[in-house]
């Protein structure tokens, strides 16, 4: 795929205009994004990346039209993921809801860069060294396995990494919010507020997932332009979603599940390929192996859809029979209770 160098100037700029209006304009006044503000963003966003999507099969063909879709879908699953740990974290610490907005936006430009930084390092390894596809896709693998140990999404599964410990433990912070300031001083001395600590939680929490997302997206695409785009798109409109899925985040139960199949595909599809442009001389003499078969992105992009689909339905079938025997089994235990009480009254 041959992108201009004037296109990518043009794409790149027109995408950081977005996010610093999104940043500057639309987020510029702490508040909880209401429900119609929240949809209309997510429905602009969202059919900004198909346009652009639909752009890609005008100018380049339905291969890479394939890629980007197939790319996008992924990443955006994965970023949804990364928000159940952001509503974990915002729990946590307590973040009043008209700050989360702010913090959100900081967690999701953290994201944009390291997102950034390791698609230049990916693209350059991959241009040098045929073998990464061996490590990207053994990652991906070992990650799918670790989602699948996981099990359902569940509060308690988070756990706060190294980094969070030692700031909670090491940093002279406040207890209370002090709007979205960072530092306040008190009694003469300079102090962090826990919005601090939560945007650590948050830059720890991108760095992490950007580790998973990039060898991810490159066993869909090698293709730079398509692999930066399909993750700004896959980035917008993730603060609005927070808000307007809320509590719907919880339901998605059986997301990480459906993640892991994922990324095990993407991990397997990737070795493949790896074997297919084999050049380690320990591995087949440094012969390419024609056997090793190459997934066509319609079955990887079908296979996503499938799979990303039977997930949301079965997280939601399985959070609504919870939430419909849940009222059962306290009305059973409140009916079992004056049975008890009546007993003695009885025998008095």
């Amino acid at each position: 795929m041959h992108v201009a160098d004037y296109v990518w100037y043009i794409t790149v700029g027109l995408l950081l205009a977005l996010l610093a209006f999104d940043v500057f304009v639309i987020g510029r006044r702490p508040h909880e994004p209401s429900t119609r503000e929240s949809a209309t963003a997510i429905a602009f966003y969202v059919g900004l990346a198909v346009i652009f999507g639909l752009g890609v099969w005008w100018f380049s063909g339905g291969q890479y039209a394939g890629e980007f879709f197939a790319g996008w879908l992924t990443e955006y699953s994965l970023s949804v993921d990364n928000l159940f740990i952001f509503l974990i974290i915002m729990s946590r610490f307590g973040v009043p809801r008209k700050y989360q907005q702010t913090a959100l936006l900081v967690g999701i430009i953290l994201a944009l860069v390291f997102r950034g930084i390791f698609i230049a390092v990916g693209a350059a390894a991959i241009n040098q060294f045929s073998w990464v596809f061996y490590i990207f896709g053994a990652f991906l693998v070992y990650t799918a396995i670790h989602l699948a140990k996981q099990g359902e999404n569940d509060d308690e599964d988070f756990k706060e990494n190294a980094v969070i410990r030692f700031a909670k433990r090491r940093l002279n912070a406040t207890h209370e919010y002090n709007g979205v300031k960072l530092t306040v001083v008190q009694n003469g001395k300079r102090m962090v507020t826990p919005m601090l600590i939560v945007i650590i939680a948050l830059g720890t929490t991108d760095l992490l997932f950007a580790l998973d997302s990039i060898p991810a997206i490159y066993g869909l695409t090698q293709e730079p332009f398509l692999v930066f785009t399909a993750n700004v798109f896959a980035l917008m409109g993730l603060r609005q979603l927070y808000f307007l899925l809320g509590d719907l985040l919880r339901r998605l139960i059986y997301l990480s599940l459906g993640l892991s199949v994922v990324l095990a595909f993407i991990g397997v599809k990737l070795v493949l390929h790896a074997m297919h442009v084999n050049e380690l001389p320990f591995i087949n003499g440094g012969h390419h192996i024609e056997w090793a078969p190459e997934i066509p992105i319609w079955f990887s992009l079908g296979f996503i859809i499938i799979t990303l689909g039977i997930t949301t339905v079965a997280s939601l079938m399985k959070s609504r029979s919870m939430v419909t025997n849940a009222p059962a089994a306290v009305e059973a235990d409140v009916q079992d209770e004056p049975v008890q009480d009546e007993v003695p009254n009885k025998r008095s």
